[in-house]
């Protein structure tokens, strides 16, 4: 329910938006709406339960290979952290006075993963992994928490069937505007 009323809000929004920017250009003369195509490009948000995922696929074992030319220096050899946020352990932690927020510890639906990788990463070259490299690096990501295992090939089935260890751990909004 809450998808729902976020693309009906997004698609207000950008109707507005159009309206607005039709009127700036006749005001002012530069600028135009954005075409349908253009709107389309940006609408690549991936739902917790993988609708939207594109097809595609990737291993654990390309996901490492990809991980270490793009991902390491950051997140380290192992997912452990450096100047980036560690993504592998903490499980247990949460309730503790230490918690330690990592996709195996915190995050409740495995396509979030994709697609926050998708449109953040690398930090300094966001969206310039290949879909397949996506699933490749979540495969991985999701491997070195012990969630899939070594020979793991995923793709929209498969990442959208991972059970996340903190699935149940959040708390439903209860406000009426949010379903």
């Amino acid at each position: 329910m809450a998808t729902r009323n976020t693309r009906a809000l997004t698609a207000a929004l950008l109707l507005l938006g159009g309206v607005g920017a039709a009127r700036a250009a006749e005001r002012y003369g530069i600028g135009r709406a954005a075409t349908a195509a253009e709107i389309a490009a940006w609408d690549i948000d991936i739902d917790r339960d993988g609708r939207k995922l594109p097809p595609g696929s990737g291993s654990v074992a390309h996901g490492r290979d990809v991980f270490d030319a793009q991902c390491a220096s950051c997140h380290g050899a192992r997912g452990e952290g450096g100047i980036g946020d560690p993504l592998v352990g903490g499980r247990g932690s949460l309730a503790s006075a230490k918690p330690l927020k990592t996709v195996g510890s915190f995050w409740p639906y495995a396509p979030t993963l994709f697609d926050y990788i998708r449109r953040a990463m690398p930090m300094n070259a966001p969206e310039s992994l290949s879909t397949d490299d996506v699933y490749a690096v979540s495969a991985y990501i999701l491997n070195l928490n012990g969630l899939v295992p070594d020979e793991a090939m995923l793709d929209a089935h498969g990442l959208a069937a991972v059970r996340m260890p903190n699935r149940d751990g959040f708390v439903p909004d209860p406000r009426p505007d949010v379903r």
